[in-house]
């Protein structure tokens, strides 16, 4: 009697201690995931974390998992590797030797008409995601008008984008609505409404941009009926929300960002004697390379010697 009372006893107090151990934390799990993710890179409540489904990577034992932070109109996203059992991740991109290590860049920029100037099949692509309000942009934009095609005429094919802050810029969103009204009548007198809106930047307000146009478009290829019917109906809009939704794939958190052959470029890689570098190098290289720039969804491939 007392050796079963002892056993019973026994086998209770091993469930006890089966129930009591912890179980093992698994990043797997979402809400461990978001905790954790909050906790390395300090985002606190007011910032929405979402936690992407685990999709199979190419990284042999791990799934792939992607993490979108965001706070107003500022987000950023992180690829997240998690182990199969959920104990270990790794942060980072993961290069196949094989490819492009810009592919991934390259496969969500989209430049069919959209304004672009230099020449076509040019070896060095750079697409650029500005916002007309932004001041940096205004120096970014004076610096590529002066130099890029004065410098490299024929090796470079720029495109422009819209990312306007506008929880930031007041006017912003009006102004890159505007300037795809003119493109879409006139494709060359966009450029000379990107260097005129830049430079009557500090004049330009959200009352006053609309008159201000009309009075920059006379005497110009531009019917400004049609302008204004365009800005007062918005109908450019969907192209800016569908450039913002691109950046915002690419993780792009502000502006100006450039893409130098699928190669992201911000702050100060963005001055022209970084960038010029880049370019450089990147003229170089197409001349042996095997794999730049291939399957880039893009208007213009990039030229590379003996590509099949």
């Amino acid at each position: 009697m007392f050796r079963n009372i002892s056993l019973t006893f026994l086998t209770a107090l091993a469930l006890f201690a089966a129930d009591a151990t912890p179980a093992k934390k698994s990043a797997l799990d979402k809400a461990t995931l978001e905790a954790y993710v909050r906790h390395v890179f300090v985002w606190n409540s007011q910032v929405k974390v979402e936690i992407g489904d685990p999709k199979p990577s190419s990284l042999a034992g791990f799934s792939e998992v992607n993490v979108h932070a965001s706070q107003g109109e500022a987000s950023a996203d992180e690829t997240l590797y998690i182990s199969k059992d959920g104990q270990k991740i790794l942060r980072g991109a993961v290069y196949d030797v094989t490819e492009n290590p810009f592919k991934p860049e390259l496969d969500k920029l989209h430049t069919n008409l959209q304004p672009s100037m230099g020449t076509p099949g040019a070896p060095v692509v750079i697409v650029m995601f500005s916002d007309f309000e932004c001041p940096f942009c205004k120096d970014e934009a004076k610096a590529l008008r002066a130099n890029l095609l004065a410098t490299y005429p024929k090796e470079v094919r720029l495109y422009f984008k819209d990312l306007p802050l506008s929880s930031i810029h007041p006017w912003a969103m009006q102004a890159a609505i505007t300037g795809r009204c003119i493109f879409k009548q006139n494709p060359a007198a966009f450029w000379d409404y990107f260097d005129w809106i830049y430079e009557a930047q500090s004049e330009v307000t959200a009352d006053n941009l609309k008159s201000k146009v009309l009075e920059f478009v006379k005497g110009r290829q531009i019917d400004p009926v049609q302008l204004e019917h365009c800005m007062d109906s918005k109908l450019t809009q969907p192209e800016i929300d569908k450039s913002i939704a691109e950046a915002k794939s690419l993780g792009v958190a502000g502006t100006p960002t450039l893409f130098v052959n699928g190669r992201l470029l911000t702050g100060g890689g963005a001055q022209w004697a970084s960038l010029r570098q880049v370019i450089d190098y990147e003229i170089e290289y197409q001349k042996t390379a095997k794999n730049a720039g291939e399957d880039c969804g893009c208007e213009v491939k990039l030229t590379t010697p003996g590509l099949k």
